[in-house]
């Protein structure tokens, strides 16, 4: 719970100092208790919170009041985007301004900078993506809206940089996407030995670090207000201002669940949705020893190889089996062919394969090897856009329609919710995965990538040539999968 006595030099520096409002700081009780954590030397402290909760503000507050008591004190602050480090340079240098303090700190706006001669400290404020943000060798490390950052990388270079000065490292942020590293780590943080829970608030200890988060209750309406309220600590946001900002135009309930309610979200351009994807969960397996196709999507290198079984007895059941995952090694070496052959071995000893939809562009002598030794038909299925295309028809349809069903597999569902919708010159729609920058690390690519989605779908697409009718808007032929 938050130590009055160690937040209360804090609490002080703030009252002296001058908001853009001309109010004074009264610093709230939500802001103490991060503060508390900092000044009781909690080496990496983390704070969650929805946007509107003054996180730029405390953060610039934290920031100067570092330097202002410590000798050559040196804060880097890193921002996700060079947009993102000007608000905060504007919200520091707002704060000397406005409190009359400019004789004391020196603002240095083309270096994003704020010098305190006094104790010869000063704040170097970065974008995460200029090259010099990893070199800092700082006594207190921000990183401001973490979830922004394309990754963790300079998260994780400045933990390993707090040893050196015995520094400290705030993280200040929202909540990200579903599935990405901010999520992953936030969620660690979440599960982590000593948690508190008061309402909306979690504060979980881990070994030298705390997290403080404020998320919207999972059982709570998002529609509520008072709800949305409890999970925004900042007097400031009130059950009106929440209510003006929910009848925004254009304000979905993925927007507004992330930035306001403060829970994850998968992107707004996501193929397919939970709620549709988990209506067709069944617990029932395939019987062992029914003949099944397989979709195999092979990635020799970069992305991963998929292989997934469908069986379908009749035209409205069309189940598929757990995903087999497998990844290339991490050393730039290829997928041991050997694995792909051991894999479909072991799918067919339990439920014979009798035809394997692929593209056989990389994988002719696979090819060969599944049908000499499964004796298994194998359909050689390009993955143009035309083709792709029509597996997204075809599957949305089934999804639908109610046909496909899966066992809530872990990799199959970690790919169908990967993937988002793209549109094609043709107007026609396909599943994609998400955009990614040339820089991001493999193990990232890895968590993003669709493949078992892709190898489902084209397997999909096989079966659903024996039953019924072209979704609606197709015209090729049901043939046009061969």
């Amino acid at each position: 719970m938050l130590d009055y006595a160690v937040a209360y030099d804090f609490e002080q520096w703030s009252s002296a100092m001058t908001l853009d409002t001309g109010e004074r700081w009264v610093a709230e009780e939500f802001q103490l208790a991060v503060a508390a954590d900092l000044l009781a030397g909690v080496q990496v402290v983390w704070m969650v919170v929805p946007e509107g909760n003054t996180k730029t503000t405390f953060a610039a507050g934290v920031a100067l009041h570092h330097i202002e008591r410590k000798r050559r004190g040196y804060v880097a602050v890193a921002a996700s985007s060079r947009d993102q480090a000007e608000w905060l340079w504007r919200q520091a240098q707002g704060l000397v301004i406005d409190s009359d303090r400019d004789h004391e700190f020196v603002c240095l706006e083309g270096y994003r900078r704020i010098r305190y001669d006094r104790n010869d400290s000063r704040i170097q404020i970065f974008a995460a993506d200029d090259r010099g943000g990893d070199g800092a060798i700082a006594s207190l490390y921000i990183l401001d809206e973490l979830h922004r950052h394309k990754d963790l990388a300079l998260y994780r270079t400045w933990l390993g940089k707090l040893k050196k000065r015995n520094a400290q490292m705030l993280v200040i942020s929202t909540a990200g996407e579903v599935g990405g590293e901010f999520e992953e780590e936030r969620d660690r943080f979440r599960r982590g030995g000593n948690v508190t829970r008061r309402g909306c608030w979690t504060r979980a200890e881990r070994p030298n670090a705390v997290l403080h988060d404020w998320q919207l209750s999972e059982d709570a309406d998002p529609e509520d207000m008072v709800a949305v309220k409890a999970a925004n600590p900042f007097s400031g946001v009130t059950v009106e201002t929440l209510s003006e900002k929910r009848a925004l135009p254009g304000m979905t309930l993925a927007h507004w669940m992330r930035y306001s309610c403060n829970r994850p979200q998968r992107g707004e351009m996501a193929a397919i949705t939970e709620s549709e994807w988990w209506r067709a969960r069944v617990d029932e397996m395939i019987p062992e020893g029914e003949r099944v196709r397989a979709g195999l999507d092979l990635g020799w290198k970069r992305d991963t190889t998929a292989l997934v079984p469908l069986w379908s007895p009749s035209r409205d059941v069309r189940r598929f089996g757990p995903a087999v995952v497998l990844e290339p090694p991490d050393d730039g070496d290829q997928l041991d062919a050997h694995k792909v052959e051991r894999a479909l071995e072991a799918v067919h000893e339990r439920n014979p394969i009798w035809q394997v939809v692929m593209d056989m562009t990389n994988g002719a002598q696979l090819s060969q090897w599944i049908e000499a030794n499964l004796g298994a038909e194998v359909v050689d299925r390009t993955q143009s856009d035309s083709f792709a295309a029509l597996d997204y028809a075809y599957f949305m349809e089934g999804l639908r329609e109610g046909w496909i069903q899966h066992q809530g597999d872990v990799d199959l569902t970690a790919h169908a919710l990967n993937a988002i919708a793209q549109e094609l010159p043709s107007g026609k729609v396909r599943f994609q995965r998400p955009k990614e920058g040339r820089q991001v690390r493999t193990q990232l690519r890895r968590r993003r990538v669709i493949d078992a989605l892709t190898a489902a779908a084209m397997v999909h697409t096989a079966c659903a040539a024996e039953w019924g009718d072209p979704p609606a808007g197709e015209t090729q032929p049901m043939y046009a999968f061969v």
